[in-house]
């Protein structure tokens, strides 16, 4: 397949890997409404598919950080009760497959869950069941699954705002046999450092559990640093502020990242990086890379000046995600295709973004490697 080859009906059909979705942050529109009228969920900014899609798009395109958090306040309003989380996390399965993605990990927070009266078994047990109904869908013969199967593994995120870190992170662990993969923290990164929550961490490592840590988006090379080395993380959910470590000809390539791109795919030995840099490229730490997401909240300015190019370039771990596929009214391959349109990838960096997320996810070894060798490598090369 060439570059030329890569309209959307060709990247859908192409495989992909999915490490970096937030459940509530990728609920059917229509689901939401259904859902409100069910529970009496008065609070909903309109009351029609069309409305509503256009008001979660555009509050997320507002600038705004009070009015994008509003919107994650009337998904999760409405995901309270059993039913609806199963709901909604069946059709995100189908929605993922639909799009390609033959495995992906999809985080929730539990404990924001609770206000129907679920406790948190209850809730990571309905989200659980929703995936597996989902996964049984999509091996029937009439799925809509243009790569094939899917496995849909569960993240548990503790809110690093909150104080039920600890607690979140037992219940990863006791789920851990039902296919909950690992552990997360998440929300606003400034005054909230990972380091709150190392009591956590160190119980996830003794129990030889995954996890990683949104860091390096909101805030900088700090949180990043934190994250690594003071907690342990084994990936990066964002990262996109390990750029703030690298220069080129002795300056920041921040000062001038459309030319740092451009360079680094002639002249990669040109760039010096810092001991941060440095160690996040040479240890392999994967990089939850998310684009879309991260042009509307500020952290890149434009998809073609975003650092996935210049980290890719500069063979950092760089994966592709689509964070929050309601808000950003995006897909994997909507991602895919904004990078092809308007960065000049193809196939290479496709293929290569796919095999660095798989060679990443929380999942066995040789399973990891049968998806790589039996599904990943023969769509992309043939």
């Amino acid at each position: 397949m060439t570059a030329e080859a890569l309209g959307t009906e060709q990247i859908r059909r192409l495989p992909k890997v999915l490490l970096h979705d937030h459940l509530d942050g990728g609920v059917r529109p229509a689901t939401v409404l259904e859902l409100a009228r069910e529970q009496g969920y008065a609070a909903l900014p309109a009351d029609d598919v069309a409305s509503l899609s256009g008001w979660f798009a555009a509050s997320a395109d507002s600038g705004s950080l009070v009015r994008y958090l509003e919107t994650f306040s009337h998904t999760v309003g409405v995901m309270q009760t059993a039913e609806a989380l199963r709901r909604t996390a069946r059709e995100c399965v189908l929605d993922l497959a639909a799009d390609g993605v033959v495995y992906a990990e999809v985080r929730y927070a539990p404990e924001q869950h609770l206000e129907g009266g679920l406790g948190l078994d209850e809730v990571v047990e309905a989200v659980n069941a929703g995936f597996r109904e989902g996964e049984e869908v999509v091996a029937g013969p009439d799925a809509d699954a243009p790569a094939g199967p899917i496995r849909v593994r569960a993240m548990l995120t503790a809110m690093r705002h909150a104080a039920r870190s600890r607690e979140i992170a037992e219940l990863a662990v006791r789920h851990r046999a039902e296919q909950v993969c690992g552990f997360d923290i998440a929300g606003a990164e400034d005054g909230f450092p990972p380091t709150r929550h190392l009591g956590a961490f160190e119980f996830l490592r003794q129990a030889n559990a995954h996890f990683t840590i949104h860091a390096g988006e909101a805030f900088g090379l700090p949180s990043i640093w934190e994250a690594i080395q003071r907690c342990g993380a084994e990936r990066l959910g964002h990262g996109i502020r390990i750029v703030d470590d690298i220069r080129l000809d002795g300056s920041p390539v921040t000062d001038d990242l459309t030319g740092a791109i451009d360079r680094a795919r002639e002249e990669p030995g040109a760039f010096s990086l810092g001991d941060l840099a440095a160690y996040v490229r040479d240890r392999r730490i994967p990089l939850e890379m998310c684009p879309s997401s991260n042009v509307q909240t500020g952290a890149a300015p434009s998809i073609a000046e975003h650092a996935i190019r210049l980290l890719d370039a500069l063979r950092f771990r760089v994966t592709l995600n689509t964070d929050n596929r309601l808000m950003s009214a995006t897909s994997m391959t909507r991602e895919a295709q904004l990078l092809v349109d308007q960065a000049g990838w193809g196939v290479p960096e496709l293929r290569r973004v796919t095999v660095n997320a798989m060679k990443s996810a929380f999942l066995p070894f040789d399973e990891r490697l049968a998806l790589i060798e039996d599904v990943l490598k023969p769509a992309y090369d043939g």
